[in-house]
């Protein structure tokens, strides 16, 4: 076979996309906190986006140019699936200017009193002019602030118990070292032979200075086990009696809700033994949970939900959530026109397009949203109008169906997104779920549903009649879900429900 040298023409179709298109598909998925930073990042990055924050009256810019905020409202703008715009009409290339840059909305804000400029009547004052300690709202010195108490860190609870109670620095250095063995919970997770050997003291003072440790606040600290934890607990309550002594130390009976097994070595009635079990109950086996706690983050919806008057539903974004970027035209216009080389030119307009490109893209993927949670809103009426078990099977497809998306668009949107309803916060995956099929050709059933239906019935049973799962599976079926035994085990697996053996044990320990 020769070799040769020849010209091939050949016609092949490729995705190409333009970093504003995988800017657009970026922002969809972002939750709200994401979507602020990333904006955080661009506004420190291009100096034509500002954000709105409601005030007119600024500071003029720099050079004396008068600055006008415009706002891309885009209420003509159609609502795009990212999907579409991969076809050859809207690939362009990364030179051309992708967007429309004609803005003629400009956005101006109801105009308010300025309390500040105002005076308090005839002989007052204004407020920004007050001095004197006596009446001035800025004494920095005895602020609100500084009256608020901190929050005290178990490190710092212990150290006081400690300095007072343990006079002998010797073991006041002691308590400090075992003190750096504490784990979250409050245990003390150290060895108390490598505690003597770093500190050069004897294991019978190391354990006689955690004996004194362990009677400190709060109760059952230091315990090295959760069987010690408890019972520092119970003797502190005078209750640590050979009965409850005995089931102590039979803890992974009590797990197994081993009723027999417990009453003989407990070696006391069934109503004893079930008063017993509700004192341990009682008890905290984390002691050190009550410290050095994180706060709870509150998670900030995207959507909000509420029924109107006249029936239906009112579905509209939090304006919280939603960053509120400004494209500064006007000071573009005056900076290029000062712009003397093709560099700064190229640059101003390179930031001008991608300003621009941002706005619109924040503004698609609000529309996206509303768009996308409208629709949920209205396939799942039924259950924001009754509860849980009227939740109907709902894919992706579905939704991106009724809107005219593709499902991609979809996962994305409902991706960290959360939705505040009548009935709660959930996020906008919640409302996908699987289906059952319906027994005799019925309807089909949601996942969700049914798993709420196999918990219902359960906390109905009663103490002599407890569901196995065979018995579920019946009822269920009666009720026109065709589901399987393995199915509700693994459902009731899911939701940690004991078997019915072992619920069957809790019932005769009245737990």
């Amino acid at each position: 076979m020769a070799l040769q040298q020849r010209l091939d023409l050949r016609q092949t179709q490729a995705l190409v996309m333009t970093p504003q298109l995988q800017q657009a598909i970026k922002l969809l998925q972002l939750s709200n906190l994401e979507l602020a930073d990333y904006v955080d990042r661009e506004m420190e990055q291009n100096p034509l986006l500002e954000r709105d924050d409601g005030d007119r009256n600024r500071d003029p810019a720099p050079d004396g140019v008068d600055r006008e905020e415009v706002v891309a409202r885009g209420d003509d703008l159609p609502v795009r699936d990212t999907a579409d715009l991969t076809s050859s009409d809207h690939m362009g290339s990364s030179s051309d200017a992708p967007l429309d840059t004609d803005f003629e909305n400009v956005w101006t804000n109801s105009s308010a009193v300025d309390m500040a400029a105002d005076g308090m009547g005839e002989g007052g004052e204004a407020f920004g002019n007050w001095s004197g300690r006596g009446g001035s709202f800025e004494d920095d010195e005895n602020s609100f602030e500084q009256t608020l108490s901190g929050s005290v860190s178990l490190r710092d609870h212990l150290t006081e118990q400690i300095t007072m109670d343990i006079a002998d620095p010797l073991d006041r250095m002691v308590a400090f070292a075992l003190m750096d063995y504490l784990d979250e919970a409050g245990y003390f997770t150290g060895d108390i032979a490598v505690v003597g050997d770093q500190l050069g003291c004897t294991e019978s003072q190391v354990v006689s200075v955690l004996e004194r440790l362990q009677r400190l606040d709060p109760v059952g600290i230091f315990a090295r086990s959760l069987k010690e934890c408890l019972a520092l607990q119970l003797r502190e309550l005078d209750r640590l009696d050979p009965c409850m002594q005995a089931l102590l130390d039979n803890l992974p009976l009590l797990a197994a809700r081993n009723v027999p097994a417990l009453l003989k070595v407990c070696q006391v009635d069934a109503e004893d033994l079930a008063d017993m079990v509700g004192e341990i109950k009682a008890l905290n086996p984390k002691p050190a949970l009550a410290f050095d706690h994180e706060p709870v983050q509150t998670v900030v919806p995207d959507i909000v939900m509420r029924a109107q008057p006249g029936g239906g539903w009112l579905v509209e974004l939090n304006s919280d959530t939603l960053p509120r970027v400004l494209v500064n035209q006007r000071y573009y216009a005056r900076i290029q026109g000062a712009a003397r080389n093709k560099q700064d030119k190229e640059y101003l307009t390179e930031q001008f397009q991608s300003a621009s490109w941002l706005v619109k893209s924040l503004h698609q993927r609000a529309n996206t949203i509303l768009k996308v949670a409208t629709e949920i809103v209205r396939q799942q009426d039924a259950f924001f109008l009754h509860g849980l078990q009227f939740l109907r099977p709902l894919i992706l497809r579905d939704i991106a169906e009724a809107i005219g998306m593709h499902e991609s668009t979809v996962s994305r949107v409902t991706t960290n997104k959360f939705m505040a309803t009548p009935r709660g916060l959930f996020e906008l995956k919640y409302f996908f779920t699987s289906a059952i099929s319906g027994a005799d050709g019925q309807a089909s059933h949601s996942a969700e549903a049914v798993r709420y239906r196999i918990k219902v019935l359960i906390d109905a049973e009663k103490p002599d009649e407890i569901l196995s799962d065979d018995r579920l599976v019946e009822i269920l079926r009666d009720e026109g879900i065709d589901i399987a035994r393995r199915t509700v085990a693994k459902y009731r697996e899911a939701m940690k429900i004991p078997s019915s053996v072992q619920r069957r044990r809790e019932k005769a320990l009245g737990i």
